[in-house]
């Protein structure tokens, strides 16, 4: 078990840094088993054929990358975590760029579940602004936004094969600036804030016993009118 787990290591590291350097087309089954040091036949019995070396490429990436993100310890600030998952998303890109495009480029196949686990994470993180009442639109809004941003930000630098900090984080404060309220709203102002905040509480902690889902159903739907942004007056 062990021999057959590193030779599948070496397969998919192989591949990944292939990909890394030459691009798709380099990434041949002659070119993988080479690079690996194995024998053509070694790459079907463990992968099936190209795309389910890809697919494990993809889902190796996934697994660095939530290891990243289960080592993010809250600061006692949901912005704050916000802007550090952003940054960690960026720097695994740059630092991973073959495994990157695989997990997020438009229309690749090999994203999975894996790319759902992932949304969790981010709703995770903003269903505790909206909780602080800080949210300044729905979370699942603010979530397509920031991943929309966040990932076209990544691909462009992972395209441009460079880092640069200072555009992440001009497009990161941008996109934070649209959908988080600068400080807890209070009452008199905030009901569009409190209505977001008591609706990912409940959604965290659920209502069953209290509420009926009929009545659950009424609440979430007024709690999400209610938290809509407001046209400023006149």
């Amino acid at each position: 078990m062990g021999d057959r787990q590193d030779t599948r290591g070496r397969i998919i590291g192989a591949a990944a840094d292939l990909l890394t350097r030459e691009g798709r087309e380099a990434v041949t089954t002659r070119s993988v088993s080479a690079a690996a040091g194995v024998q053509p036949p070694a790459l079907y019995r463990l992968f099936g054929d190209m795309a389910g070396l890809l697919d494990a490429v993809a889902a190796d990436g996934f697994e660095r990358y939530f290891a990243g993100k289960e080592a993010q310890v809250p600061s006692g600030d949901p912005v704050e975590d916000l802007r550090a998952g952003w940054d960690l998303h960026v720097r695994f890109a740059v630092e991973n760029p073959a495994h990157y495009v695989l997990m997020y480029a438009p229309g690749s196949p090999h994203g999975g579940d894996s790319a759902a686990r992932a949304r969790v994470f981010l709703l995770g993180l903003v269903d505790r602004v909206a909780e602080a009442g800080r949210l300044a639109v729905d979370a699942g809004t603010a979530a397509d936004m920031i991943h929309s941003c966040c990932t076209g930000v990544a691909l462009g630098l992972v395209a441009r094969g460079a880092d640069d900090p200072r555009l992440s984080e001009a497009v990161r404060e941008s996109v934070l600036a649209s959908v988080v309220a600068d400080a807890p709203r209070s009452a008199g102002g905030g009901a569009s804030a409190h209505a977001g905040a008591l609706r990912a509480l409940l959604a965290r902690d659920g209502t069953r016993g209290v509420l009926t889902p009929g009545e659950a159903a009424l609440l979430d739907e007024l709690l999400v009118r209610l938290g809509a942004p407001r046209p400023a007056a006149g």
